[in-house]
């Protein structure tokens, strides 16, 4: 199995940019991070028709956008082999995470 970056860069729209003539190589991922269209469709649904805050209202935006949330967690920790779930911390940025 080969690792086929053009294939994984059609997968990342801002990567079809062309900047000063030459493709885009974008190296900030320490400040922010480019998301597959994968992420970007599934953040766009969201936005579109669950949006709403999370563990803390009883209303169903509400209670759609803590499910997503919560379950967007259970997926992390399963993929990174937590022991717990609740040991799995969202924050906003690194330097967040590093202030912890």
């Amino acid at each position: 199995m080969s690792f086929d970056v053009q294939h994984i860069r059609a997968d990342f729209p801002v990567l079809a940019e062309i900047i000063n003539g030459q493709p885009l190589v974008y190296l900030d991922s320490a400040n922010t991070s480019q998301k597959p269209n994968a992420v970007i469709n599934a953040m766009t649904t969201f936005m579109q028709h669950a949006y709403g805050p999370t563990n803390r209202s009883a209303y169903k935006l509400a209670s759609d956008a803590t499910d997503a949330f919560e379950g967007a967690r259970a997926k992390v920790a399963a993929f990174i082999n937590a022991p717990a779930v609740h040991e799995v911390v969202f924050t906003k940025n690194a330097t967040e995470s590093l202030n912890l």
